[in-house]
């Protein structure tokens, strides 16, 4: 029974940060973080995965991340790395 009580109460607290992260996407409030909406989606399960008791401070979870830049998804990671130095092109004529 026991074990029973504790999956119930893993799975209310999943259900409830999901809905939470719904409810900050759908009311704006994730508009008030930095980075693109495009950005926030490569990188929200990796912060699911790796950084869920730093949310919902922004500070600790992009500290949390670049803490475990080895552990990102390739899009997350691209992410925290910035955009790759973009090379001039020289005209050599």
């Amino acid at each position: 029974m026991k074990l029973h009580a504790n999956s119930s109460i893993k799975l209310t607290i999943a259900v409830g940060l999901l809905a939470m992260a719904a409810f900050m996407v759908n009311s704006g409030i994730a508009a008030e973080h930095s980075g693109t909406a495009d950005e926030q989606a490569a990188c929200t399960p990796d912060v699911f995965r790796l950084c869920l008791f730093d949310i919902p401070n922004e500070d600790r979870i992009v500290a949390c991340l670049n803490r475990n830049l080895s552990q990102l998804s390739p899009a997350c990671h691209d992410v925290m790395a910035g955009p790759p130095a973009k090379k001039k092109m020289r005209d050599n004529r």
